[in-house]
């Protein structure tokens, strides 16, 4: 396993809780995201602040990570695509298992896909796929800039909200032969 960036804001070290069962440390900070965290649509950008609350708590197996993290995710309203604003916060706990007690339970019993095992590397927790398994899932699947944003115009592109009255006379394919009947001259027929 790769080693961890210990600059990094989002890795911590975890000597000070000296592998001793029961032994705690509570860390809060304002981390800079070097990623954005997030999906395509709406994601907290990189480079944008997050205040992070862990609670590292030693257990037999390894560290408990308990925590939380919260920012602002950015993206863009998929009605009208104005720009969206959203405060996040997503929780976690987490098990990061020894490296000697992560190889005895691969020995005992093979973890399935679903069962993925956070690994200490050396005293080290590198946070970042945790904070993603938090934050991802409670963003909107569809952010809008308000509950009863009108959108654009499907005609022109027009924002729907600047002119509420907007709209295309639109004939419908089927009767458009019949429209064409009512829009000739009736002077024409006549003669």
């Amino acid at each position: 396993m790769d080693r961890f960036d210990s600059r990094s804001p989002l890795v911590l070290d975890t000597r000070a809780l000296n592998r001793r069962p029961g032994t705690m440390q509570e860390i809060q900070r304002t981390v800079t995201l070097p990623d954005d965290l997030g999906t395509a649509v709406i994601a907290i950008p990189a480079g944008s602040p997050a205040e992070l609350e862990v609670r590292l708590e030693s257990v037999v197996e390894g560290v408990l990570v308990t925590g939380s993290v919260s920012g602002r995710a950015a993206g863009a309203c998929v009605r009208c695509l104005d720009p969206v604003d959203l405060p996040v916060t997503g929780t976690f706990q987490e098990l990061f298992a020894y490296a000697d007690r992560a190889a005895h339970h691969h020995e005992v019993g093979a973890p399935t896909d679903e069962d993925e095992v956070h690994e200490l590397v050396g005293d080290l927790i590198d946070l970042e796929p945790v904070l993603r398994d938090a934050v991802v899932p409670t963003l909107p699947f569809k952010p809008v800039c308000r509950d009863d944003c009108p959108g654009l115009c499907s005609q022109c592109g027009i924002h729907l909200a600047d002119d509420p009255d907007h709209h295309h006379e639109v004939i419908d394919p089927r009767w458009s032969s019949l429209h064409a009947l009512l829009q000739d001259d009736p002077q024409e027929k006549r003669n």
